[in-house]
């Protein structure tokens, strides 16, 4: 059983599925254990305990009877901008380079480049990206 795992909630289901199917397994060894590209779910597990996942924004909302979130402006093929980030997804990896490389060529959008941060610990080494939702993710290595 899974204590505690993101599920994110997406606008974009298709572009993300995409994203985290592609950058997920070189990543982190998750494999996909439930979903499709249809969504409107979809999760990846690490050694049987959930690791991610993604459940369509629209979809949800119908299952619990509610309107689009609390200052939601956005469209399903452009979401809205956050003024600030509430939330990051942050995976460690091997090399933030390569792991920064392979997601933006599966759909993800640069933030900030691969950088040595000493001042967040003495070996680390991050970069960020936007997923094709919009979310904030975070690359690092020690």
């Amino acid at each position: 059983m899974d204590a505690l795992y993101p599920r994110l909630l997406v606008t974009r289901f298709a572009e993300c599925f995409g994203f985290y199917r592609a950058v997920l397994p070189p990543l982190t060894g998750a494999t996909l254990v439930k979903g499709s590209p249809e969504g409107p779910y979809a999760n990846w597990d690490l050694a049987d305990q959930a690791l991610l996942a993604l459940f369509d924004r629209s979809a949800l909302a119908a299952a619990l009877g509610t309107a689009e979130p609390p200052g939601h402006t956005g469209t399903p093929t452009a979401p809205a901008a956050l003024a600030q980030d509430t939330a990051m997804l942050v995976l460690r990896v091997a090399d933030v380079d390569a792991a920064l490389d392979l997601c933006l060529r599966h759909g993800g959008t640069p933030v900030a480049p691969a950088t040595d941060r000493p001042e967040w610990g003495p070996t680390l080494r991050s970069a960020h990206l936007r997923d094709p939702d919009g979310r904030l993710v975070e690359l690092q290595s020690y």
